[in-house]
């Protein structure tokens, strides 16, 4: 047996921000992916699934009895019994979705009544997705805004406006041939989480913090989307700049150690600039540059991925 693939996601813009409202734009990142399998071999990696995921079906069967959503758990379990593990090259605490794919597999294979891609997906639709999509997720990370699944199942870019208007959107055409990009930064280590958005959360108890988010972190980000979907990369990049200062400034604990000065480098030489790519603690940093050569010398030593040319 094996299931359809799910893929990992890019949060361009909003981390953090969506929490308190602000716009978002996920993108699917067809680079890595995942799928529901079951063979006779199972290695030590697919028995450690296959655990996890018996953990899961407690947690589905939880949600199911709240009326939240309507799975076969009689499938489920039977598949788990036989062995069935989620099998995924999306590294897990790189902030691209990987519990975020896993969700979506088990979604479409068990659950009943399901909503799917193909169907006109009003706003309604994805309201009522991205909210089961948080219920079942949150057995991974607490709380969960249910994004990271309601993507890699659709497979669509999901523009986020506000917290209940969400819609599938299209992205400006890739320029193949342009030096212009957005890449990730392997930072070398994992991060996790549930600890940051507890940081995130201790520091919105603080007015000042609450109103850098408003006034700084919210105003930028949601720039950067309208400048992204527009094509507008001169206005885009100068609120990039203003987004990786005020991250630099007020989330360093998100920011692993050792970046740090790579941050400060890049904002200062105009050459890169950087930013959480999810939750940050370590996985991948996002980075935006015009001039994609300039930045691979200046990063050099660090393992860069391009995943949209301007």
């Amino acid at each position: 047996m094996k299931g359809p693939l799910f893929y990992s996601k890019i949060l361009l813009f909003g981390e953090y921000g969506i929490i308190k409202d602000s716009k978002g734009l996920s993108i699917p990142y067809n680079f890595f992916k995942g799928a529901l399998k079951s063979d006779g071999k199972p290695s030590p990696e697919a028995l450690k699934s296959n655990e996890a995921l018996r953990a899961f079906a407690v947690h589905l069967a939880k949600i199911q009895s709240e009326g939240v959503v309507s799975f076969d758990l009689d499938a489920l379990d039977k598949d788990i019994a036989e062995g069935m593990y989620f099998d995924s090259s999306i590294p897990q605490g790189y902030g691209i979705g990987s519990s975020g794919a896993l969700v979506a597999a088990v979604y479409d294979k068990y659950a009943k009544d399901k909503i799917t891609v193909l169907e006109n997906l009003t706003r309604e639709k994805l309201l009522k997705l991205k909210r089961i999509f948080g219920e079942m997720e949150s057995f991974f990370h607490g709380k969960s805004s249910g994004l990271d699944p309601l993507n890699s199942y659709l497979s669509l870019p999901i523009l986020i406006n506000s917290k209940d208007n969400i819609e599938s959107t299209s992205l400006p055409s890739q320029n193949k041939e342009g030096k212009g990009a957005v890449f990730l930064l392997d930072s070398g280590i994992t991060g996790e989480t549930a600890p940051m958005v507890q940081i995130f959360m201790e520091k919105m108890k603080q007015e000042g913090f609450r109103n850098v988010i408003k006034d700084k972190f919210i105003k930028h980000t949601d720039a950067c989307v309208d400048h992204f979907l527009k094509g507008d990369i001169k206005g885009l990049f100068g609120h990039v700049k203003q987004l990786s200062h005020v991250v630099l400034d007020h989330f360093k604990p998100m920011i692993p150690q050792q970046f740090h000065h790579l941050w400060k480098k890049g904002i200062e030489s105009n050459t890169y600039y950087l930013k959480l790519c999810g939750s940050g603690g370590g996985g991948y940093i996002l980075g935006f540059t015009e001039d994609i050569d300039r930045a691979r010398k200046e990063l050099e030593g660090h393992k860069l991925e391009v995943v949209y040319n301007f």
